[in-house]
């Protein structure tokens, strides 16, 4: 049996993260893969992506025991990946996770073998996107456009997705790089 990889994927608010992942997901068996919910402090009626709300007490107490394998603080929330990705891996899925920019190094220092996977926009597309979904003011829309041009991301094995035409483009060559050693693996069988 094979140890799973970490595909770590990220990318601005409002590049379609989630529905490149939702893509791929609703297309990969469960037997391929495993798609990780993030536990954060926001509520989860607050749209966006299916996590798992919890509690800034909790977030904490669940810190402190170290039942997360990565854990953040982004726009005012915390984030954590639950360890229970580190079983998915040494068991054989492949694990997909919503990971942040900023924590890219720290979560590479863990995983050495991680695949980060970065998700592009065209800026236009992008203001678009973030207007059209109605959850920030134009000030804010602004804010996230100008730190979406101004972060750069860089490691060895990066690879980026523009996810600026159809959804379909994207989730497939997505969908295929999730499948990536999977695929390996069966044919070395």
């Amino acid at each position: 049996m094979h140890h799973g990889e970490l595909i770590y994927v990220m990318g601005p608010s409002g590049s379609g993260k989630d529905s490149v992942m939702e893509y791929a997901r609703n297309l990969c068996p469960g037997s391929e893969a495993a798609f990780a919910h993030r536990y954060i402090t926001r509520p989860s009626n607050a749209g966006g992506e299916n996590h798992i709300h919890i509690l800034p007490d909790e977030y904490q107490a669940r810190l402190e025991r170290g039942l997360f394998s990565l854990n953040w603080d982004s726009h005012g929330f915390r984030y954590g990946i639950g360890n229970e990705i580190d079983i998915w891996m040494q068991v054989g899925f492949n694990v997909v996770v919503n990971g942040s920019r900023a924590y890219l190094p720290e979560a590479a220092k863990r995983y050495p073998t991680i695949r980060p996977v970065l998700i592009t926009v065209d800026l236009s597309i992008l203001r678009e996107r973030l207007l059209g979904r109605g959850r920030e003011s134009l000030e804010e829309v602004e804010r996230r456009l100008e730190r979406a041009n101004a972060y750069e991301v860089r490691h060895p094995n990066l690879e980026r997705i523009d996810n600026s035409g159809e959804l379909s483009e994207a989730g497939e060559y997505f969908l295929s790089l999730v499948r990536k050693k999977q695929v390996l693996l069966k044919k070395a069988i």
